[in-house]
């Protein structure tokens, strides 16, 4: 339902920026337009006019956006949309040239779309095939733009990493298969905008992780006290699904899992306070605890919330709902955020819309402040960059 969905959507996006009053945005949308590409279009390009022209978003008179619309090349095609919006209070704005290895200043407002390979302005790559190889056409890559504001610059990285495949094979062991084809591709991803051929600046990188759970931790402490019944195929004797029942309680069954079936009783385990009994076994960013910051989670799993525009805080019962979609920056960003010497609390990580239908995933936003000249060894940390 792309109409009503893309009303709340921006209807709860505008909100975040009236509240918030962002000089900088950066707004990092995976799949744009959806699988059905072609069918989606017309509603990709209502959008991305909307952004630009509404009310809500007048004060901001400069922005880029790069859209991955090249859908008929299966080697490049990632779905991925990148939109920067500069406030006109912000002077003197810098955005980096891969190419001429130089910044630029940056006026007006410009589109880029189709093929993003040959824009300057950005890195664009899309994972190997071989990375995934049970998935015939992934759409999974990254797209890195560099920025400078006042004398401060960073990466912004915009990242869509490798699904799970099967809840089956995902709970077969821990950590699954899958965690490991992740890690592989943000190893990828980080080694490659660290590497030699630009200076090294900090990074925020941002987008659909799909992180999971740990199945095999989640299922055994949600389903401690139960039995497992094992279906399997008449045919290949393969397990097609797993179901687990109370001891006691009339056998009142607790979990059925399938490939795409992950249904268990009582969803609130995965909304009280926000989810947080289950962030023990969300492991797969400590593999990066050297190279990667985030901060803490407060806000309920992102995915997969039900699609129907009436049940906004309900979750589909095809996966474990999982953090999938996450902020995080490298350790030299971390020191760039400037933190409010009177406690006013001005660091904010959290969702976007909580009971509202946004689709499959809720958005996850970042604010904060950056010092002015941060990015220089001795910075002013007491001027902030941001016109008050």
């Amino acid at each position: 339902q792309p109409e009503n969905l893309q009303k709340n959507w921006l209807r709860e996006f505008y909100q975040i920026v009236h509240t918030h009053k962002p000089h900088f945005m950066a707004l990092h949308c995976q799949e744009f337009g959806g699988k059905n590409y072609e069918a989606s279009m017309s509603h990709v390009d209502k959008f991305v006019k909307e952004l630009l022209s509404s009310d809500a978003m007048k004060d901001y008179n400069r922005a880029r956006v790069y859209l991955d619309e090249n859908y008929k090349s299966q080697e490049h095609f990632t779905a991925l949309g990148s939109f920067y919006f500069l406030h006109e209070s912000l002077k003197n704005i810098y955005q980096f040239d891969f190419k001429a290895k130089k910044y630029k200043k940056v006026t007006g407002k410009e589109i880029y779309s189709d093929t993003l390979e040959s824009t300057p302005m950005l890195e664009k790559e899309k994972f190997p095939q071989d990375y995934f190889p049970e998935c015939k056409w992934s759409r999974k890559g990254f797209i890195r733009t560099r920025w400078c504001i006042t004398d401060c610059a960073f990466d912004l990285v915009n990242i869509h990493l490798f699904h799970d495949a099967s809840n089956l094979i995902a709970w077969e062991t821990s950590p699954s298969v899958y965690s490991g084809i992740r890690h592989k591709a943000l190893g990828y991803v980080l080694d490659r905008i660290r590497d030699q051929r630009f200076e090294k600046v900090s990074y925020f990188v941002f987008g659909d992780f799909n992180f999971r759970l740990d199945s095999k931790s989640v299922v055994e402490t949600l389903c401690t006290k139960s039995t497992m019944q094992t279906i399997r195929a008449a045919d290949t004797n393969e397990v097609v699904k797993l179901i687990f029942r109370e001891s006691d309680n009339d056998r009142k069954v607790m979990l059925q899992l399938e490939k795409k079936l992950f249904d268990y009783f009582n969803q609130d385990v995965f909304r009280d306070n926000n989810g947080t009994a289950l962030l023990e076994f969300d492991k797969e960013l400590s593999v990066f605890k050297d190279r990667l910051y985030e901060l803490d989670i407060s806000f309920p799993p992102s995915y997969p919330y039900s699609e129907d525009c009436s049940q906004g805080k309900q979750y589909m019962n095809t996966r474990c709902p999982a953090w999938c979609d996450r902020i995080l920056m490298s350790h030299s960003a971390k020191e760039l955020i400037l933190k409010s010497e009177n406690d006013e609390k001005i660091v904010i990580y959290d969702h976007i819309g909580p009971n509202v239908c946004m689709g499959d995933h809720k958005p996850v936003f970042l604010s904060f402040r950056i010092a002015a000249g941060a990015g220089k060894p001795i910075a002013n940390v007491h001027k902030c960059c941001v016109v008050q």
